[in-house]
């Protein structure tokens, strides 16, 4: 479907909808990604909430891998998107502008709870950092995230859950583990990657459907404030 910010496509799936961010087959690296447009098109959907999930690199030693878990917090050192503008809905002026005033946080409480409802979850709620791609990160960089109070990090997921707030979506955030990335651990080889990469989907997928099947509805339950 169209938008103001170009092309979206979403695949019907169990009542609801499902956007698969890198494109069908995957073609987008992290920073080609069009948040705003996939956003744009939620809203313009009628969208009541949204499941985003990923596969993350776990930066602490004692999270299982191949485990889903709702995500309890967000750390986005830089709030812009990957070509360098800020992380909003509204890169130039435009009526219906605002702050996002953050009351409940970015993660919808009232939602994850109806999402552990619908299917069971571990209870550990991990912190997410957000570190855009293409690149890896740094044994350094893996390092700093664990001591910023991260357990794990990826280079999506926080512009979609941002920019779906500031369009007053309620978000929830669902990650499972596909590599350890602690110094000193050996990381995966390619074909590791790929196969942990593949496990990961299968985990997620059940709770996506789950997710869909229930279809909850809950309040947004952050502000917009606007000056008109």
């Amino acid at each position: 479907m169209g938008t103001a910010f170009g092309e979206a496509v979403l695949h019907p799936c169990d009542g609801g909808f499902v956007l698969f961010r890198h494109g069908l087959p995957h073609r987008w690296l992290p920073n080609q990604i069009p948040y705003r447009a996939h956003a744009q098109a939620l809203q313009d959907l009628g969208t009541t909430a949204v499941l985003v999930t990923s596969s993350v690199g776990v930066v602490v030693p004692d999270l299982p891998l191949f485990e889903p878990h709702l995500l309890s917090d967000l750390v986005m050192l830089d709030n812009r998107l990957p070509d360098g503008t800020a992380c909003s809905m509204w890169p130039t002026p435009t009526p219906g502008q605002g702050h996002l005033v953050l009351r409940d946080g970015l993660f919808n409480t009232e939602l994850g709870a109806a999402l552990r409802r619908a299917h069971p979850l571990p209870p550990r709620e991990p912190v997410f950092l957000y570190v855009g791609g293409p690149r890896t990160k740094t044994s350094a960089e893996n390092r700093l995230a664990a001591r910023l109070g991260a357990d794990v990090n990826s280079m999506t997921l926080a512009p979609e859950v941002v920019l779906a707030n500031e369009l007053g979506i309620p978000t929830v955030g669902l990650v499972v583990g596909h590599k350890r990335s602690v110094p000193g651990v050996d990381a995966p080889d390619r074909d590791g990657i790929a196969q942990s990469l593949v496990r990961s989907r299968a985990a997620t997928a059940e709770v996506v459907r789950a997710f869909l099947r229930a279809d909850p509805q809950v309040p947004f339950a952050n502000d917009l404030h606007r000056f008109d």
